[in-house]
């Protein structure tokens, strides 16, 4: 086995021919929704969720090989390589046991211990390491010559060079990295010159705290991180000292001389100036990296529950972008979103024109044959809503309230002036909120996942893995989910498998030109669209009323050929087959069996086709808010109301209740259990009954109960 199979095994416990094929397919660029949906039989049927460990470890090792080449060739131009410790570091299995390992040839600014070397103090220094000696002084007296005018001169300097062998043994280092691991505890101090700031009382939880480093909650971690770096506490890492101190000397300290006394004061001064700052700061980080790696997956998980909220569907809607002074902007899109009227209302103060409005709405409405409203739920929403209900529509018209968040980063972005040159930002973005409603997902791709405001502490986490782990998940999420190939925008087909922004470009250039697509096949004549592209994409677009009914559905176009063949042997037409739920069932696959498609490939056909192109998400549903509830002011103790989750983190879940102010429900109080998991016991977008705790009206708080 590779040494990368074997280490990805090892770290992931999947089988290791799994792994094999699986970093083959992604060395020839396959990407992961692909592998997951059509290669499982030489993945052995890992989800996409074990294909992104592989990838994980997998760039994990390409980056520790990469970080052993330049340690070698380091070693090799320093002139200290050596057949053992080139051995050494290709045998480390981390970046950390790597690092321990060049420590004593990392180039730096000159050191105690150089210092000392220079003035000749290094055999006075192995002699009291040997520890076999009972009169150093008179020893140390031999080398007091030069530089070194003093026997405590020349003891001084040992011990300097004493220290720096402590601090580059691995054992040591290992030793109080588990210390600090196990024990270590985070304590922080306010500073004092800017305690009194305003911006500083939001951390006051935080200016006199302690607590274990290794339990400490990552939300809680980030925020005392981010009040150190604006400069309100200082954080500081400590450990038993008295303890650390005499594992260490276990280790070193052999004898009971005159040699250990100078290796006990060596120690102390290897341990305060080299050891503790070096690995505290370590654990620190890595604490910090936990952190990260929590919030992140938060994110992820709330991005994939956003991204995959309920969609409306291909429906005529007006949507209100609402606001007060400057008035509501109102905007009509025929069933695939494109722009067909638009103009401002003024309800509200300070002109309120509710009457000309109400007149107006019900104008659009007819000329328009709305099927549904939405309304962001910025500002004025609510006193929006409310005028929309009194209005009676000759037809039956759904009323819904649309998340806002990121539309205002959409509506000034390059995208949205891309499609709408004509138009200000406020047309853009009420656009934005219609087309939300019809589909969130192929809307809310075209906004940096970092801006739509579903994260814990987004901004202090890691950005490089934050933006990776979001890309993938809206990846995920688009070819779970498939694209109408002859409607997608340029945003929304970038991230189907294989495509990129590119081809993307390409394939609305193409369409554009030449209308249309009707066929998958037609993608091949796409300008620099070849083989593996289409391998990767085809069968993540969709084409609607296509020639060739297999084209709008999930079967792979390297599969038609099955689907014939079973068609043939059924006596159907392929049309015939599809939603034929009774012939489908009854067919016997082994006999379609081959090298390379096996029984979950077939299986997963014969469901396609069962129902074909089927959207896995729930479509939307109507909610109404609780409409006496205007305010804070106006939330009681004791209240039960409607609410829908709008943030998820890991001390909780924030619930929208219809005013400005959202609810926390704490993980204490979303179950009468002990609950370790939020996300396990309530989603985004979720729509809740909440039991009214507590309200804080001095402090905006309001604390919710989860009603079962």
């Amino acid at each position: 086995m590779s040494s990368i199979i074997h280490y990805i095994v090892s770290k992931s416990n999947l089988n290791d021919i799994s792994v094999k094929n699986t970093v083959a397919l992604l060395n020839e660029s396959c990407t992961i929704p692909f592998i997951a949906r059509y290669r499982k039989e030489a993945t052995g049927n890992l989800d996409e969720v074990q294909i992104g460990d592989i990838v994980k470890y997998k760039e994990l090792f390409e980056a520790l090989e990469k970080r052993k080449v330049a340690i070698l060739k380091a070693l090799e131009e320093q002139g200290v390589l050596t057949p053992e410790l080139e051995q050494k570091v290709k045998d480390a299995q981390d970046i950390t046991t790597l690092e321990d390992i060049y420590l004593p040839y990392k180039k730096s600014r000159k050191t105690k211990a150089d210092t000392a070397k220079s003035n000749g103090l290094e055999p006075l220094a192995k002699i009291i390491m040997s520890q076999n000696v009972h009169d150093i002084e008179s020893i140390a007296f031999k080398y007091v010559k030069g530089a070194v005018n003093s026997v405590e001169d020349a003891l001084e300097g040992a011990r300097h060079i004493i220290a720096e062998w402590i601090n580059e043994r691995s054992d040591v280092r290992n030793n109080l990295r588990y210390q600090l691991g196990r024990f270590a505890t985070i304590t922080t101090k306010v500073a004092k010159k800017k305690a009194t700031e305003e911006d500083a009382q939001k951390f006051r939880d935080y200016f006199d705290w302690s607590e274990s480093l290794s339990r400490i909650p990552s939300h809680r971690l980030l925020a005392i991180l981010r009040a150190e770096n604006e400069g309100f506490i200082r954080v500081k890492i400590e450990i038993d000292d008295e303890r650390a101190l005499d594992k260490i000397a276990q280790r070193i300290i052999k004898s009971d001389n005159a040699c250990s006394g100078q290796i006990e004061m060596a120690i102390k001064d290897a341990y305060k100036r080299l050891l503790l700052p070096s690995l505290s700061n370590e654990a620190l980080q890595n604490a910090k990296a936990k952190a990260d790696e929590a919030a992140i997956t938060v994110f992820a998980k709330n991005l994939k529950q956003l991204l995959l909220g309920s969609p409306l569907g291909e429906k005529r809607i007006l949507a209100i972008d609402p606001g007060f002074r400057t008035g509501c902007k109102v905007v009509c899109l025929d069933a695939q979103g494109q722009l067909k009227h638009n103009e401002t209302i003024y309800p509200h103060a300070p002109k309120n024109d509710s009457a000309g409005a109400i007149k107006k709405i019900s104008t659009l409405a007819e000329a328009y044959k709305i099927e549904a409203i939405a309304i962001g739920n910025g500002t004025a929403s609510r006193e929006t809503e409310s005028l929309i209900r009194r209005i009676r529509f000759k037809n039956d018209i759904q009323v819904f309230v649309v998340s806002e968040a990121g539309a205002s980063i959409y509506s000034a972005s390059k995208i949205a002036r891309e499609e709408f040159p004509n138009y200000d930002v406020t047309v853009r973005g009420a656009v934005s909120i219609g087309r939300r409603l019809q589909d969130p997902l192929a809307e809310l791709v075209k906004i940096d996942a970092k801006s739509i405001g579903v994260g814990q502490y987004q901004h202090d986490v890691d950005q490089t893995k934050l933006k990776t782990e979001l890309d993938t998940v809206v990846e995920s999420c688009v070819n779970a989910v498939g694209v109408n190939l002859n409607t997608a925008s340029k945003s929304l087909l970038s991230y189907v498998s294989g495509i990129g922004l590119k081809l993307a470009e390409n394939i609305v250039n193409y369409r554009d030109e030449h209308g249309a697509f009707s066929s998958r096949n037609d993608l091949k004549k796409v300008p620099r669209l070849g083989d593996k592209a289409f391998e990767q994409g085809s069968a993540f677009l969709r084409i609607k009323e296509a020639e060739n009914p297999l084209d709008d559905s999930a079967v792979h176009p390297e599969s038609y050929s099955i689907v014939k063949a079973i068609a043939k042997n059924e006596g159907k037409r392929v049309s015939e087959l599809i939603g034929n739920s009774t012939v489908l069932k009854g067919i016997d696959l082994k006999p379609y069996c081959t090298n390379a498609v096996g029984l979950p490939t077939l299986k997963d056909i014969i469901k396609e086709l069962e129902k074909p192109g089927l959207d896995i998400r729930e479509q939307a549903k109507v909610f109404t808010f609780n409409q006496n509830i205007k305010s804070i002011n106006d939330v009681q103790e004791g209240q039960l109301l409607p609410g829908i989750v709008n943030n998820v983190t890991n001390f909780g879940a924030f619930v929208d209740i219809g005013i400005k102010e959202s609810g926390l429900i704490h993980i204490s109080n979303l179950s009468d259990g002990f609950v370790s998991d939020v996300s396990a016991h309530i989603s985004l977008h979720e729509q809740v009954i909440v039991k009214v705790l507590e309200v804080d009206i001095p402090r905006k708080r309001i604390q919710l109960k989860l009603h079962k």
